[in-house]
């Protein structure tokens, strides 16, 4: 077991032999994907040189790849993106709302991901400020903030969005806050029928465009009858739509949106070992009771790095999206609004501070200041360590 292992460890270990082993087979996006996570605090991407300028310490500190697969990569984007979105909170309880897709369409979604990855945000969405508009249920316009996640906790593909929600919304003359019940916020079943319709209604105008494709086992479904009587199941089936006990505060909403907001497939705080068995993982095993979740598995390095693959997405597609109160065309104004009417005093807003320097942290050896001696371009070693008793010297 090593505290210290991480996914670029052995994507350097196993990835040139994976690759060969499907050259010609790989999307551009997954080789890229790859090479960034190798390369991530590595020379490959340059950094720099601190020294202590007390007991002449020195330390490289190599630069980040910041794609968004990497699970070194994503602390630092999800803190930014929780500090813009802290001002977005409002004075009222939050609501988990989970929508899923079934296991057949999930196998098209694979072969498809930009397009059924979009439908499934549209259609759950939509669902979602539907069903809030009626007024058998809540009457009101709600806010939205949804997250992709494509995996399950064994790197599965499972693809399924999460919701956070506020409890209620503004009424259609938006002259009124409708609260929704303290423990309540929609009827999951009214949502998942509701779901299955316009997914399946979309999916099917999806293929008669011919906007998808179908290859290996799903090949047969090219032809239309085929397609059909693959989706025959599916139409009389629950689709699963699951709402969980509401937030205990903003703040809880906050660490919540800190844990899955910018989660990849797997964090390497889940790697426990790598070796000629393959890669070990912990995982959370759902279909056993709470005290027995936390399961180990050991896959063998090619299915390990094919399961992660699965769930590189498309480039340029948007894995956090906003709709309602909180689409951004409008979130600045309703956000206003609702603030007006729950009576809530906006905080003044603070005079942005200056930008503070970068500056390395203490010394691990006396606590003293670490200073940048020396800058070093990509795919270049530092320089020797520069003498304890002059550490500026390093820096010519």
């Amino acid at each position: 077991m090593s505290a210290s292992l991480a996914l670029g460890d052995i994507f350097r270990a196993a990835g040139p032999a994976w690759r060969a082993a499907h050259v010609g087979r790989l999307p551009l996006q997954q080789l890229k994907v790859m090479s960034a996570i190798e390369h991530c605090r590595t020379a490959a991407l340059g950094g720099h040189v601190a020294a202590c300028g007390d007991c002449g310490h020195w330390r490289i500190a190599y630069n980040s790849c910041r794609n968004r697969h990497c699970p070194r990569c994503q602390g630092n984007a999800a803190r930014t993106w929780l500090a813009e979105r802290e001002a977005d909170l409002l004075p009222v309880g939050y609501f988990h709302v989970v929508f899923t897709l079934p296991a057949r369409i999930a196998d098209i979604a694979l072969q498809n991901k930009a397009v059924l990855y979009a439908l499934l945000f549209q259609a759950a969405s939509e669902t979602m400020m539907t069903i809030a508009a009626d007024r058998r249920h809540l009457g009101a316009r709600i806010g939205i903030t949804a997250v992709l996640h494509s995996w399950g906790s064994a790197l599965t593909h499972h693809p399924h969005v999460h919701m956070i929600v506020p409890g209620g919304g503004l009424s259609p003359d938006a002259q009124r806050w409708i609260s929704s019940r303290p423990a309540f916020l929609l009827p999951v079943r009214v949502l998942g029928k509701l779901f299955r319709r316009l997914f399946l209604t979309r999916l099917l105008a999806l293929f008669e465009a011919d906007r998808l494709a179908f290859r290996g086992q799903l090949a047969s479904l090219a032809d239309r009858r085929d397609f059909l009587r693959y989706l025959a199941p599916v139409r009389s089936r629950r689709w699963v739509v699951y709402a969980k006990p509401p937030f205990a505060g903003p703040k809880a909403v906050l660490a919540y949106l800190s844990r899955y907001t910018h989660r990849v497939a797997i964090s390497n705080g889940r790697l426990l070992a790598f070796n000629e068995k393959g890669v070990t993982f912990r995982y959370k095993d759902y279909r056993r009771d709470t005290a027995h979740q936390q399961q180990v598995m050991t896959l063998s390095t090619d299915e390990f790095i094919r399961r992660f693959m699965l769930h590189v997405l498309p480039r340029g597609f948007h894995r956090i999206r906003h709709y309602g109160l909180l689409a951004s065309s409008s979130r600045k104004a309703s956000l206003a609004r609702v603030r007006e009417l729950l009576k809530v005093i906006p905080t003044p807003a603070a005079e942005a501070p200056e930008p503070e320097p970068v500056t390395p942290p203490p010394c691990p050896c006396c606590g003293g200041q670490m200073v940048v001696i020396q800058i070093l371009p990509r795919w270049c070693q530092p320089r020797g360590p520069p003498p304890a008793t002059d550490p500026a010297r390093g820096s010519r």
